[in-house]
């Protein structure tokens, strides 16, 4: 049976069935906000999304699914999966591409971490303080970056405010997760006084080793455990913001800091010791001049830094400055064009160097960029039309070694036709180059947390992104659905290849380290996913079906590493006044498309979550006290885009109770 076929083929035929599933009735009260992409040029709302898939995580959706990293907040969304480096760090793996391919934003900015590089590094962006989270591809990505040929995914806190509230405004969470004794509080608070509008946020969490089902290894019954061993995490975070409102827009200030300390799940049990203190400005004119709509000018200063920490202490420290300026001008319409053009260019200073004195893992290296990058929208006939084109320069200047310079051009263009009332058919090319990342050209040490000893090759050539996709949905009424099906070829595709040699923390023949060499091949991703929903945003019983494949290969033969398992889910939800509730089901098959360094298949799983709340209106104050179940079934689940799945699998069966003031 072909399996994958069958997956979306089921999802479609049931969307044209679904109605005699539920009737429900719309009321107003209970309906849910319509929320806006703010990573998209035009602003639109995430069901207008028709050329740029987009999906807008906000609200109670969030809250429910909010974990401890943002890998796993989204890690049942259409076509993403999650790295899964224990507790602490997990990233968004999109249609089976990871790392610097999935570009990490926050309020539009890069998070310029370290996350990147390797699986073992967390996004130093936080979730439980979030307003909202979007995943775009297509041409908005362009507004951000060449490389980002898998995605982005942008996590606004609006810690600079662009309206004045009349009165204070915010919320207050504290929740508990029994798997493994989680703290967890955060809080947001608005307000103003006069045209000076300020913001506030906090976010505290810690967690103990978190209880596993059974074995820690796959399939070895001698490693049967209740918890696993170094999966502990503490989080601090505080952000605060202010701005200048007034009819001409508005211009502020925001400052934060981060900081983060978890362990590493391995055999060699490290840890990670993470901090960053970032500073943003963001300001927008309304109507600067004729014929101009907007002009916004954002700038970024982040000072990341982190310690791979061993039993004797630091092993390896991480650091990263980074000053990144961004320029838009969006334009009126003109000659039936409506669009957004500007410039951007970031400066870092990026290092991974020894605190014993062996060999660098990545010796200090300067980066800079500059891009220019212009994305229109327009409508010929009953066609909607969206276009991007970015120019891109990345200079990598390290010491010690060889510098270098890449000139990117990247396009992407997309055409949707609505061939019926509420119905879409659409398509989207698009060519993309990326420079490689600086620990693929520079690399040349140990890096512990993945056993690994990494060897850069400062000769790589860019990577070339060619990719289609196409697509068809129903955009209104109760019903909606959507279906997608893409194939990117990738020119000199550039991977970690790990071959049998074992060597030592200085490089030499040993036992301790895998040899890891950056290398390039022509290779290829396909896949298709397709969603159906029934009454997301009003009253009563709704419903969700989705259904995503993916297929990365080399050219030459043989499967890419950390691909994603097939996967089915369902969910049924019910709200009515003020109580809400849910029931989630997904099922991943079993993945055996080994890369040469994968041994071992990634077994099936199920995995079963809940959740109910009860809102209290008190005064001025909305309480909600709610009760998340997630993996019902206790299975032992192991994801196939882990570099841990053999032998760290996910939390088992775990209650997460929780109350949330709302004024």
């Amino acid at each position: 049976m072909n399996y994958p076929r069958t997956l979306i083929a089921s999802a479609i035929l049931l969307a044209f069935n679904a109605p005699v599933l539920a009737q429900t009735v719309h009321t107003h009260d209970d309906a849910v906000p319509q929320v806006l992409v703010t990573a998209s040029p035009f602003r639109s709302a995430a069901e207008d999304q028709i050329l740029t898939p987009a999906k807008v995580l906000a609200g109670d959706e969030l809250r429910d699914k909010t974990g401890s990293s943002i890998g796993e907040t989204l890690s049942q969304e259409l076509g993403v999966s999650a790295s899964a480096f224990g507790a602490g760090a997990s990233r968004p793996v999109i249609r089976g591409l990871e790392g610097s391919r999935v570009k990490m934003l926050e309020n539009g900015m890069a998070t310029n971490d370290v996350s990147g590089l390797s699986n073992d590094h967390a996004v130093a962006s936080e979730g439980a303080v979030a307003r909202q989270i979007e995943i775009l591809r297509g041409p908005a990505a362009l507004l951000y970056g060449s490389g980002a040929i898998g995605g982005l995914v942008n996590i606004v806190n609006e810690r600079i405010p662009t309206t004045l509230e009349p009165k204070p405004t915010g919320q207050v969470e504290a929740r508990y997760g029994t798997v493994d004794n989680s703290r967890n509080g955060s809080a947001s608070v608005d307000g103003s006084s006069g045209h000076v509008a300020m913001h506030v946020d906090a976010n505290w969490r810690e967690t103990n080793d978190y209880r596993i089902p059974g074995n820690r290894v796959l399939d070895d019954p001698s490693t049967s455990m209740k918890r696993l061993p170094n999966s502990e995490t503490e989080a601090k975070e505080i952000g605060v913001g202010g701005s200048w409102v007034d009819d001409w827009g508005y211009a502020g200030l925001s400052a934060a800091h981060q900081s983060n300390l978890y362990g590493i799940p391995s055999l060699e049990g490290s840890r990670i010791d993470q901090k960053q203190d970032r500073y943003d400005f963001d300001s927008l004119v309304k109507a600067p001049l004729a014929g101009f709509e907007s002009f916004r000018f954002k700038a970024g200063y982040t000072d990341y830094r982190h310690a791979e920490l061993g039993e004797d202490g630091p092993e390896v420290l991480f650091a990263n400055r980074s000053l990144e300026t961004r320029a838009e001008l969006a334009h009126a319409p003109v000659a039936g064009l409506h669009g957004t053009f500007g410039v951007q260019t970031e400066n870092t200073h990026f290092s991974a160097l020894s605190a014993e004195g062996g060999p660098d893992t990545v010796p200090v290296t300067h980066s800079k960029t500059a891009a220019a990058f212009i994305v229109e929208e327009a409508n010929a006939g009953p066609l909607r039309l969206s276009a991007g084109l970015r120019y891109e320069n990345v200079e990598r200047d390290p010491v010690g070694n060889l510098k270098r310079s890449f000139d990117l051009g990247s396009g992407s263009f997309g055409a949707a036709w609505p061939f019926a009332p509420g119905y879409s058919v659409g398509a989207t090319v698009s060519y993309a180059q990326r420079a490689p990342a600086i620990e693929e050209l520079y690399s040349g040490g140990p890096h512990d947390a993945t056993a690994t000893f990494d060897i850069g090759n400062p000769s790589l050539d860019k990577e070339i992104s060619r990719n289609v996709e196409l697509s068809l949905a129903k955009t209104s009424g109760l019903l909606r659905w959507k279906a997608n099906a893409y194939r990117n070829n990738v020119s000199d595709f550039i991977y970690g290849r790990i071959d049998d040699s074992l060597v030592d923390e200085e490089g030499n023949p040993g036992d301790e380290l895998r040899l890891r060499r950056f290398e390039q091949a022509d290779a290829h991703i396909r896949g298709a996913e397709a969603e159906v929903t029934w009454n997301q945003t009003g009253a009563g019983w709704s419903g969700r079906l989705f259904a995503d494949t993916s297929r990365g290969k080399l050219d030459a033969g043989g499967s890419l590493p950390l691909q994603p398992a097939d996967r089915i889910g369902a969910s049924v939800g019910y709200r009515q006044g003020d109580w809400r509730g849910g029931l989630s089901l997904v099922h991943a098959r079993g993945q055996d498309r080994l890369a040469a360094s994968e041994t071992t298949a990634t077994p099936a799983y199920n995995q079963l979550n809940a959740n109910i709340s009860y809102t209290q209106h008190l005064a001025s104050t909305d309480l909600t006290w709610f009760l998340l179940a997630k993996n019902l079934l206790d299975d032992d689940i192991r994801v196939s885009t882990s570099v841990l799945k053999d032998i760290a699998p996910l939390p088992g069966r775990n209650f997460v109770f929780g109350v949330r003031a709302k004024f």
